[in-house]
């Protein structure tokens, strides 16, 4: 993700940047739910409202972060 900010995201997850890490840590716990509902047959059929939902809502925070890190570059 950002690959461009690499250095940026490492440095703020390490100086403790609150706002940061919070989208950060929500962005990537909304990936890891959406691969585990995605290999899952059964609830990516059942549940694919849901789960494009939380694509969007993943693609939002990737926005925010992206912004956030511009302003801190």
């Amino acid at each position: 993700m950002l690959p461009e900010y690499r250095e940026l995201m490492t440095k703020l997850k390490s100086e403790g940047d609150l706002h940061f890490i919070k989208l950060f840590d929500e962005h990537n716990d909304l990936d890891t739910e959406i691969t585990n509902l995605e290999n899952d047959p059964v609830q990516s059929a059942s549940r694919a409202d849901e789960i494009e939902a939380m694509k969007r809502k993943k693609l939002a925070l990737k926005d925010e972060l992206a912004q956030y890190l511009a302003t801190k570059a």
